[in-house]
Order: C-alpha cells, then sequence, then structure tokens
C-alpha cells in the first residue's frame, strides 16, 4: 500500500433521490489523495542516485505540495563525502513555475545511513567548497510530463 494511502473508516451513505449516494466517502477520499505527491516512488532497484533524487522531490523546498507545476533546471550534486563520521550528498536545483517572474533555488542535504536515506534540515553549510556534477535522475524524475 503506498504510503500516502491509509485505510480509512467507510462513511455513511446519504440518501439522494432514492439511492444511496457515498458522496462524503468520495470527498474524503479526494482530500487523501490530495496529499500524496505528484512524484512516485522509484523502483526497488534503483540506483542510489535515483533514490536520492526521489527523495529530493518528496521535499516542500522542491515542490511536493506545490499545486501549480515546476520545472527542474540545471540540477547539481556533490557526495558523497564525510563530515563528522556522516555521508552525505548535497543536491541543488533551479525551479521553474511556482513564482512567474523568475526562478527559485532549490537545496537539500542528504544523509546515507547505511542505505537508509534521510534529509538533514539545517545542515546547508556543509556543502560549501564540494565539486558538484550534474544531476540528470533529477530533472528525469521531476520533469514528468
Amino acid at each position: 500500500m503506498a504510503p500516502c494511502l491509509r485505510r480509512v473508516q467507510p462513511l455513511p451513505a446519504t440518501r439522494q433521490g432514492g439511492r444511496a449516494f457515498p458522496a462524503a466517502a468520495l470527498l474524503s477520499g479526494l482530500a487523501l489523495l490530495s496529499a500524496c505527491t505528484s512524484h512516485p516512488a522509484p523502483p526497488p532497484g534503483a540506483t542510489l542516485r535515483t533514490r536520492i533524487a526521489a527523495l529530493a522531490l518528496r521535499q516542500t523546498d522542491f515542490g511536493a505540495v506545490s499545486v501549480i507545476p515546476v520545472r527542474f533546471e540545471h540540477s547539481r550534486i556533490a557526495g558523497p563525502f564525510e563530515d563528522g563520521g556522516r555521508t552525505l550528498y548535497c543536491v541543488s536545483t533551479r525551479m521553474k513555475g511556482r513564482t512567474f517572474d523568475k526562478g527559485e533555488r532549490a537545496k537539500a542535504v542528504i544523509r546515507d545511513t547505511g542505505g537508509a536515506l534521510s534529509v538533514l534540515s539545517d545542515d546547508e553549510e556543509v556543502c560549501s567548497g564540494h565539486r558538484t556534477e550534474p544531476f540528470s535522475e533529477l530533472e528525469t524524475l521531476g520533469n514528468r510530463a
């Protein structure tokens, strides 16, 4: 079961014109689906870079909860590098779509702990001074139509 879909108790149907109409159930189902991100999770055998891209795209800074679709350009990744015994990756990109006059810059620091990826929230200063390379996996996953 997808992580954004949860089992909910069915709501009682209301009577409308002599037949049962589960309007409340439909509305609650739509509300649950709207909480899902527009970017699917990577397949189980995905590469580490694809998993990092999928995790970055689930962050609000990368437009995960944006109603307006965004487009990713000039995506970069730095890492892996060690910082205080942690294996880190830095992901940055330029997004267009939410602000109509100019693009936004999004950054994320991702920690790899034995294959388990997590996002570090207030640790962007560790990214300075590390060599970056193009990150086409983020653009491929994020710019799907």
